[in-house]
């Protein structure tokens, strides 16, 4: 897919590669095929960010804190991949998450990943008790790499656990790592790291070379 954006190597050290644009699917699976995301902030034209550094998940580097590895073996939730994407984003939209980038995500922005899922190019993981919709998280295939965009819980541990068993999924497929764009401290601890830009350009890369089918 050609690019309609400029070089993210050459954005500037606050990661903004451009202004403007619209949230149509083949704008955003053009930005996140070349490591770009949208990021809307009030009062400016849609901005597009590749931060530096990046973060991104390795899964054989995955560490479980005591509580979250107790909570795991309790067997308490179901998961799920692409059940409820609609209720998902939903919640990722209304639900507060402390620490987290602000109104980023709101209408328009829960339309086109909408839209994207149904074409078949973002998912969904999702934490079940009973039939209850407890936690869960989204993101974008582009590729054959995963993005991780948000998550939401309702219960404790829900949206990690979640998480996990996209993970495995993932994994499964042959994918050894997820971008989940800025580091948080939940995700430090569960053995996320930073990587410079280039860096993450060069593994995102590599990993389209596969062409892995991950859904």
């Amino acid at each position: 897919m050609p690019s309609r954006f400029p070089d993210p190597r050459r954005a500037g050290s606050d990661g903004l590669v451009a202004l403007g644009g619209d949230l149509e699917p083949e704008t955003l699976l053009a930005a996140y095929s070349i490591g770009v995301f949208p990021w809307p902030h009030p009062g400016l034209p849609l901005p597009w960010f590749c931060p530096d550094p990046r973060a991104i998940l390795e899964f054989d580097r995955l560490h479980l804190p005591r509580s979250l590895a107790a909570a795991r073996r309790k067997g308490r939730f179901t998961f799920t991949i692409d059940r409820a994407f609609g209720a998902v984003i939903n919640a990722c939209r209304r639900v507060p998450r402390p620490g987290q980038r602000g109104e980023w995500l709101n209408a328009s922005m829960e339309k086109a990943y909408v839209e994207l899922h149904r074409r078949g190019a973002a998912h969904s993981a999702e934490a079940w008790l009973g039939e209850r919709l407890v936690g869960g998280l989204y993101g974008v295939e582009s590729e054959g790499c995963f993005s991780g965009e948000s998550m939401f819980h309702l219960e404790p541990d829900a949206s990690k656990l979640a998480l996990l068993h996209l993970a495995d999924h993932l994994r499964g497929r042959g994918l050894g790592w997820m971008d989940i764009q800025m580091l948080t401290p939940h995700m430090e601890r569960l053995g996320a790291r930073e990587l410079p830009r280039d860096e993450f350009l060069d593994l995102l890369e590599g990993a389209q070379d596969a062409r892995r089918k991950l859904f």
